[in-house]
């Protein structure tokens, strides 16, 4: 997909000071999105509050409480038509507004209590959004040209009355439209929360069909939202467990194309496939890439035995990695390669370990009630997230990379395989339901366990794998 080009759209041959007032960033509005907190927040037991400005001037606030978080409300008028944008503009602001409300830190003010119009150019009404408890203000514009997109937009802190940073444009083909919105969202939203941006991103699963007893089983690869599905390969054969590279080119997956499960490697673009390792007999399944992309962690079966292996993808032989009567599966690399977390029934029922990542003796780090599996380490290496069963129930839950302050996020009659958004605040997971009309579903959550909803897929899907952020 071709990339979007990102500019300060004010950085034109005009002179910083000879543009209006209004549209000259302002020294120290940065600090609004400080006074957020969220990643204290999502941390800890606390949650955010939105509050009022303490006073007209202020910086917009929002500070820790001891329950909710009430959502901040903004206000986003339908982006400026400035030529040939159509429609366009609509469903660029729509999509922008969706992307924020989905991470239940904000909610859009109703457009019909909006007090007058909003010109792209022209000074900001601040009273009139006060008027409506707006505390930020989303203002944009499109042009669309011989299949060209232009979108720019400004963000407004309303009580301090200030632009909070620098307005952007984003430029692409038309069919890039959604990336610009999702582009203009994560800029939003790391603005507000200081988070990374994670909604110009893709997912990666296993788009299944037919009875539940006989699934039929395809790759698909969609935007984070469900959108724009693209299928990678047919339905002939079961194929399980897709992982993304760190660069998002290529995909690691488990196939039965043979009647054993075989680990493949596919290259996105191409849409080419290859397998893995010629290791005939054996079972190969569970792969990851390494932090860098060179080589592949994976759990292979030998003699009824199984282990992690190790192989580098520039040429060489596996490097057996642990070396147990127990099965070992399901590892992840920290970030920085140093270390792979995975699962083991090794203790007598399935936990997890962690250990060095070129071998070396495990250390335990589940030590809860129940049995733990799919451990997947977090992007920003301060977690680990999980799969959980227990008294009948699963969980998707949290911890730190040492076992401590474990936390269940979710519950139901099956949740499994979490994968993280590429900011490190959202996980996405696979629920199933009961019973023989059931189906599996993609879900989202963040990992303070709040805005948990259902990720809008074509039909039944699972084992989801998040990208990294889109170039």
């Amino acid at each position: 997909m071709p990339r979007p080009d990102c500019f300060p759209y004010f950085l034109a041959p005009a002179p910083l000071a000879a543009l209006p007032r209004y549209l000259v960033p302002t020294k120290g509005i940065s600090a609004m999105l400080r006074t957020l907190c969220l990643a204290a927040a999502l941390m800890g037991s606390a949650a955010l509050s939105a509050m009022p400005a303490l006073a007209q001037g202020g910086p917009l606030r929002i500070t820790i409480t001891d329950g909710v978080i009430e959502p901040l409300p903004f206000a986003a008028p339908v982006f400026t038509d400035e030529g040939g944008a159509g429609e366009l503009a609509a469903a660029i602001t729509q999509l922008v507004a969706a992307d924020l409300e989905g991470t239940g830190l904000f909610r859009q003010i109703d457009p019909s209590a909006y007090i007058g119009g909003t010109s792209f150019d022209a000074p900001v009404a601040y009273e009139n959004w006060k008027a409506i408890n707006a505390q930020a203000l989303i203002t944009g514009a499109v042009t669309a040209s011989g299949g060209r997109v232009q979108v720019k937009f400004r963000l407004y802190d309303v009580f301090s009355g200030q632009p909070l940073g620098e307005g952007l444009q984003f430029a692409g083909t038309e069919a890039d439209w959604r990336r610009m919105a999702h582009k203009v969202a994560d800029q939003i939203y790391g603005r507000i929360t200081g988070e990374g941006p994670y909604f110009d991103s893709r997912v990666v699963y296993v788009s299944e069909s037919g009875p539940k007893n006989a699934r039929q089983k395809r790759l698909a690869i969609s935007d984070y939202d469900g959108a724009n599905v693209q299928y990678l390969t047919d339905s002939s054969t079961i194929v399980l467990a897709p992982r993304f590279s760190p660069d998002g080119n290529r995909i690691l997956y488990t196939s039965f194309e043979t009647g054993f499960p075989r680990i493949k490697l596919m290259d996105i673009g191409a849409m080419a496939s290859k397998s893995l390792a010629d290791l005939q007999g054996n079972m190969t399944f569970a792969p990851r890439f390494s932090p860098d992309g060179s080589s592949v962690i994976f759990s292979l079966e030998q003699g009824g035995n199984t282990d992690l292996y190790g192989m580098s993808l520039r040429g060489g032989g596996i490097n057996q990695l642990t070396n147990s009567p127990a099965i070992e599966t399901a590892p992840s690399y920290s970030p920085d390669g140093s270390q792979i977390v995975f699962e083991s029934d090794r203790s007598g029922t399935q936990q997890i370990y962690v250990m060095p990542a070129g071998g070396g003796e495990p250390t335990r780090i589940s030590f809860g009630e129940g049995r733990y599996s799919t451990p997947v380490w977090s992007p920003r290496g301060d977690m680990i997230a999980f799969t959980k069963q227990n008294k009948g129930r699963f969980h998707i839950g949290v911890m730190r990379t040492d076992g401590s302050e474990e936390r269940l996020l979710t519950s139901s009659f099956l949740d499994e395989g979490p994968t993280w958004a590429p900011n490190g605040r959202v996980i996405m997971f696979t629920r199933e339901s009961a019973g023989s009309a059931g189906g599996a579903q993609l879900y989202s959550v963040d990992i303070s366990g709040r805005a948990l909803r259902a990720v809008p897929m074509k039909g039944a899907a699972s084992d989801p794998s998040w990208s990294p952020l889109l170039p």
